[in-house]
């Protein structure tokens, strides 16, 4: 394996994106440097997720350039899958397969992508659940576990690729309260790792305690970004002020995400 190259992990130009006449990124610029923890939040519908998932190419940008660890994933001809490979990604559900057992929820992808022999796998997959807390569920199904532990799961999945990044879309919003807490704790623990995580959330306590960086997005746009605690605690922006003291309002009622 080649070093990675010296520069951000991620680095978006002129990003565009559009679904029919609804112009939902509008021109983002943005970058993550290697080992950074970087939170995106803003109201629904202000253009994270399709962010997100433009980075991994689950979306197609319309304009702009994405490049990811020195490879320009916007070129036509780059290779998606092989790209996709080593990029971790979380969504809000958990898209475990149900008919497996946890184990071998994180055992199959190894194998049949990665073309990683059975045992070493398997070696692999009782690592990362041991990483996640969830060494005693590796012969239950997913329907046997609570919202909080499906999530550690997929998790761990993501870890067995050993992905050189991970994204996570909202991974704590369909989660019970109670449950929150020990899938930000791995989260953390990643974070503290090293691991280059790019993570849109609605947890704004632990975008202000983990991230490095906390960009707010509102109408496809990237309104403000900067330190965490400067973002979080004192916003320049106006919207962005806004937006937080309704967020962090625990008397509002009918938050605008």
């Amino acid at each position: 394996m080649t070093d990675a190259p010296v520069g951000p992990a991620i680095q978006l130009t002129g990003v565009t994106k559009s679904f029919g006449d609804n112009e939902v990124l509008r021109g983002i610029s943005l970058a993550v440097n290697p080992g950074d923890v970087v939170c995106l939040i803003g109201p629904s519908g202000s253009g994270k997720s399709t962010l997100l998932r433009c980075v991994n190419l689950l979306e197609t940008p319309n304009s702009g350039e994405i490049v990811v660890n020195g490879t320009v994933v916007t070129d036509p001809e780059v290779d998606i899958d092989g790209f996709r490979r080593r990029v971790g990604l979380v969504f809000q559900h958990f898209n475990l397969f149900p008919h497996l057992t946890v184990l071998e929820n994180c055992v199959v992808s190894q194998v049949k992508v990665l073309k990683r022999s059975r045992a070493e796998a398997v070696e692999v997959a009782e690592r990362n659940l041991a990483r996640v807390g969830l060494s005693d569920k590796a012969a239950a199904r997913p329907a046997a576990l609570s919202g909080g532990q499906q999530q550690r799961v997929a998790i761990a999945r993501a870890l067995s690729m050993d992905p050189e990044l991970m994204l996570f879309d909202e991974p704590t919003s369909a989660l019970d309260p109670e449950t929150v807490g020990d899938v930000l704790a791995v989260m953390r623990e990643l974070a503290d790792a090293g691991m280059t995580m790019l993570v849109v959330t609605h947890e704004m306590g632990f975008a202000r305690e983990v991230a490095d960086r906390v960009v707010f997005m509102d109408g496809g746009v990237v309104v403000e970004e900067g330190p965490a605690a400067q973002v979080i605690t004192a916003p320049q922006n106006p919207r962005t002020q806004e937006f937080l003291s309704r967020v962090l309002d625990p008397n509002h009622v009918g938050l605008d995400d």
